[in-house]
């Protein structure tokens, strides 16, 4: 057998399982990515109802505390914008201050716009499109 005859045989096996493999890889790849971003669409979806507790009528010790739960958690898998955002939230609330409505829907607002970035890539949103409805028994 003449090494072109053995290259004929031996190339489209060695094709076959190159491209078996990158199928493989591809596959296992952007099925992760997937579970990433459901896994981080429910955490920030605990987040954002968590949020409900700093601005409006609706401000409660109890959804503040679930928030913080829910903040720390969010080191782990946030982006740093997310992260910085909520920090933001946190300063304008620290030693018992009452922010000023306007400016808290704004930092919710970025929080919100942020996490979206996250999860869609780009958004052509802003922060004050965010609209924060207060709701009383």
């Amino acid at each position: 057998m003449e090494n072109k005859d053995f290259l004929l045989i031996l190339f489209p096996i060695l094709t076959a399982i190159l491209s078996s493999y990158l199928t493989y890889f591809f596959a296992i790849k952007s099925k992760q990515k997937e579970a990433m971003l459901k896994f981080k669409e429910e955490k920030y979806t605990n987040l954002i109802i968590a949020l409900q507790g700093f601005v409006g009528s609706t401000v409660s010790t109890q959804k503040k505390k679930l928030f913080f739960e829910e903040h720390y958690k969010s080191w782990l898998y946030s982006t740093d914008e997310v992260v910085k955002n909520i920090n933001d939230l946190i300063a304008s609330v620290e030693n018992g201050k009452t922010p000023d409505p306007l400016e808290g829907r704004k930092l919710i607002g970025n929080i919100i716009l942020a996490m979206r970035k996250d999860l869609l890539g780009s958004t052509s949103l802003m922060n004050v499109d965010f609209r924060y409805i207060d709701i009383i028994d």
